[in-house]
């Protein structure tokens, strides 16, 4: 924090610990060091890779699950691909939110590793069934959106335990990716 911002807090009248976050609060300041511009960059390319690498993770799951009992294979592919697509929004949320972990020493970035490991495959199952139960429930109707979303999160749970091992390897990947692909300076702990 700049060392004038406790006189500006106090001029203004305000004398409070509480973080400004962004130019709509009243005693936000420009970040002169480019830390916070370097976090926001980081947190993109995490949540690239971490959409890159799980989301072919899901097209893989969906087309290896025997539940998809599809006869073409332009159809296996064809639902894999859309699984995969609606999962990308909360894969690349939860990659942008463990950047950071991944980005900091070693024995955190193993633990953010192990966080994406497990935490993947309920953030692509919970997004694919969200977008499944908006699309169902406005063509069809809330009754069968619910049914269809819920046969989708069951279908990504036992999706995703066939592939635990390509899961292990997607996440110490994700870690590898991001701690090479990180801005040059390193992003520094509060």
């Amino acid at each position: 924090m700049p060392p004038h911002a406790g006189r500006v807090r106090r001029r203004l009248g305000r004398r409070t610990g509480a973080l400004t976050v962004g130019p709509w609060s009243p005693d936000w300041l420009p970040d002169l060091s480019g830390r916070r511009l370097t976090a926001i960059r980081a947190a993109r390319r995490g949540a690239v890779a971490a959409a890159a690498i799980f989301g072919t993770a899901a097209a893989i799951a969906v087309m290896l699950n025997p539940a998809v009992a599809l006869d073409q294979p332009v159809l296996r592919v064809g639902s894999a691909l859309l699984v995969a697509a609606g999962s990308i929004p909360g894969l690349a949320l939860l990659g942008a939110a463990l950047t950071s972990s991944a980005l900091d020493s070693r024995p955190t970035a193993l633990v953010a590793a192990l966080a994406m490991g497990l935490a993947a495959p309920t953030a692509a199952a919970v997004s694919a069934m969200i977008g499944v139960f908006v699309i169902v429930g406005l063509v069809r109707g809330i009754g069968p959106g619910f049914e269809i979303a819920g046969q989708t999160l069951e279908a990504g749970v036992e999706a995703a335990l066939g592939i635990a091992p390509l899961l292990v390897l997607a996440s110490s990947a994700w870690v590898l990716v991001v701690r090479r692909w990180a801005p040059h300076a390193a992003i520094p702990s509060a």
